[in-house]
């Protein structure tokens, strides 16, 4: 299930930070980034709050493991497809 952006605005700040973050890590992990020292994070985490509000980043509540997850609207449509 996807969750509106409009939806995120209303989580607590540090909250959503976290799942940013928690994205962010991800993408180092796969190779995306080589790393990231806290100014990139911080640089990063503004980033990614604009690609959730473009739409270009969405986020996902997997019901079969209760958990969220942050995906590119590419991935998903690829998935639906």
């Amino acid at each position: 299930m996807l969750i509106p952006y409009e939806t995120l605005l209303q989580l607590p700040k540090e909250t959503l930070a976290n799942l940013i973050r928690e994205y962010l890590f991800g993408q180092v992990e796969d190779g995306s980034f080589a790393s990231l020292d806290e100014q990139e994070l911080a640089q990063a985490i503004v980033q990614c709050q604009q690609a959730l509000k473009q739409g270009k980043l969405k986020l996902e509540y997997s019901e079969d493991d209760e958990s969220f997850a942050i995906r590119s609207a590419d991935q998903i449509a690829q998935q639906q497809d």
